[in-house]
């Protein structure tokens, strides 16, 4: 393992917050990191967004910014290398490793969805799809209840 110098940009967010009922505002700046300046660009603004939506935050957008930095950070050989130095280290997750798509309830209502008709050409049978709804009701006469899962 070596030790080199990468570039990062380093996102500064200047604000001054105040409490509640306050007209007094507290200024604070904290600094994130980021690997490529459009990712760093893209959060100043959505940082800035959800500020200015506050009633009790003044973003200064003068010294808010986006700036190109260095950091020095540990290079390793290869992704071996990284595995025997992070083996123990709680968290560590491999990057080639794929994380699950999605969880199994999800997969569970995309199965079931699969297998049951479109509304439309049902004829009023129940349970039925409706695009990514699934409709059903208990027995006839019953209220029907519509359940969709968001993802």
């Amino acid at each position: 393992m070596d030790t080199a110098w990468i570039q990062v940009f380093v996102l500064t967010l200047a604000e001054c917050v105040a409490p509640a009922g306050k007209t007094v505002c507290q200024e604070r700046e904290f600094d994130l990191q980021f690997v490529t300046r459009a990712d760093c660009e893209y959060a100043l603004e959505q940082f800035v967004t959800l500020k200015d939506e506050s009633a009790n935050v003044i973003v200064d957008r003068n010294k808010s910014r986006c700036a190109p930095s260095a950091r020095q950070s540990d290079v390793f050989e290869s992704l071996d290398a990284v595995n025997a130095v992070t083996e123990d280290k709680q968290g560590w997750r491999d990057p080639s490793v794929a994380r699950p798509s999605s969880s199994p309830s999800i997969e569970l209502h995309r199965e079931r969805l699969e297998k049951l008709p479109d509304c439309e050409d049902s004829g009023g049978q129940v349970p039925c799809k409706k695009g990514g709804i699934i409709v059903e009701t208990a027995k006839p006469g019953d209220s029907v209840e519509v359940w969709r899962r968001d993802r």
